[in-house]
């Protein structure tokens, strides 16, 4: 495991945000979209998992996981960070949601000639585009890796819950 967990204004993490093509706006305290989030960070990477209320999403997958955020600037394959990323959301929420877990890509701001590849290559799927023409691509929960905590967690029975949607 390469990720540990970290938190939406961690100024590491901004900074990494702050060069992501999402990024609202650089230079802000906090990068995550609003509701409950896990953010890992990684030596040179950031990954953010978002899990909005099913009633407050305006695209056709209500209650995934959103990975929102992922930018590696290191060394590696990005479909292993990737996955190692899954497995620590699967353990932070134990609960998949039925429709998995979501990303998207811009095919014009991405620096590849075959964008989504490396999500593809984790085990996502292509599941079309939004009405905006980003890419959609889609990790169904029997395609998952096994959960695995991030770096620094540990187990623990009665709080795990509690502490996972405390964020």
């Amino acid at each position: 495991m390469r990720w540990a967990r970290s938190y939406r204004a961690d100024p590491t993490a901004v900074d990494i945000a702050d060069r992501h093509y999402n990024r609202q706006k650089p230079g802000t305290p906090q990068f995550v979209p609003p509701g409950r989030c896990l953010v890992l960070l990684g030596e040179g990477a950031l990954w953010t998992t978002s899990w909005p209320l099913p009633e407050y999403v305006q695209h056709r997958w209500p209650g995934a996981w959103i990975n929102s955020l992922f930018r590696k600037e290191v060394a590696g394959l990005a479909s292993e960070f990737i996955v190692e990323a899954v497995a620590a959301t699967r353990w932070y929420w134990p609960d998949v949601p039925e429709l998995g877990m979501v990303t998207f890509v811009d095919p014009d701001k991405v620096e590849s000639e075959n964008p989504g590849y490396c999500y593809l290559m984790a085990g996502f799927e292509r599941d079309g585009e939004t009405e905006g023409g980003l890419l959609a691509f889609r990790m169904r929960p029997e395609l998952m890796p096994d959960p695995e905590p991030a770096l620094g967690d540990s187990y623990h029975l009665f709080e795990h819950k509690e502490m996972a949607h405390a964020n």
